[in-house]
């Protein structure tokens, strides 16, 4: 079975890979290289962004690995917050210790009073095998719910219901959600375009 590093050090999005790859790929995180390293994201786009990380612990530590980055897309915010999903609450100048809770917050009031409530989360994945660089993605259609709804999952999931779904990412079992969000379908991917 393949071995691969994921760029990452969110513990959510670890133990979501490794379900999603399961019995495929084994991934490992970055502790078992001793790299708990804050990896820098500055690129302005999420593919950028995945890239800069796989590149990051490639340089370093000459290891296969993939990086990914996430963005919901909301229709009627122009596809914000985008790039800064993570850092929504943050960029709007809002200071607060809770940083996921506060994005959740301020997307609910930025469409307060807008009735198009369509989005898409997006993830980018690069990979770096052997030194190659390989990048797919992944994307999932939805609306933003008026409220939040279930405490399963992170993010903005307990906002974000999926075409095809009455619940939000946070009312599915997990084992639905690893099917057919936007991570999982990125990673999908990825295993159509990793080199045997």
């Amino acid at each position: 079975m393949k071995t691969l590093y994921f760029a990452t050090h969110n513990a959510h999005k670890l133990a979501e890979a490794r379900a999603i790859l399961s019995g495929t790929v084994e991934v490992l995180d970055l502790s078992r290289l001793g790299c708990y390293d804050e990896i820098p994201e500055t690129s302005l786009t999420l593919d950028g962004n995945a890239q800069q990380k796989a590149q990051y612990v490639w340089e370093r530590y000459h290891v296969n690995c993939f990086a990914d980055d996430t963005g919901l897309e909301v229709e009627a915010l122009g596809g914000a917050p985008g790039v800064f999903t993570a850092r929504y609450a943050a960029k709007a100048g809002i200071i607060a210790d809770d940083g996921p809770a506060a994005n959740r917050r301020h997307l609910l009031d930025e469409l307060r009073e807008v009735g198009n409530r369509k989005a898409r989360f997006r993830t980018a994945v690069a990979l770096i095998r052997d030194g190659e660089l390989l990048t797919c993605e992944g994307v999932v259609e939805g609306t933003i719910a008026l409220r939040e709804m279930g405490d399963g999952g992170f993010g903005y999931d307990s906002l974000f219901i999926p075409d095809g779904y009455q619940q939000t990412f946070a009312q599915l079992p997990p084992q639905v959600k690893n099917t057919i969000s936007h991570r999982a379908r990125a990673l999908q991917n990825l295993l159509k375009i990793m080199p045997l």
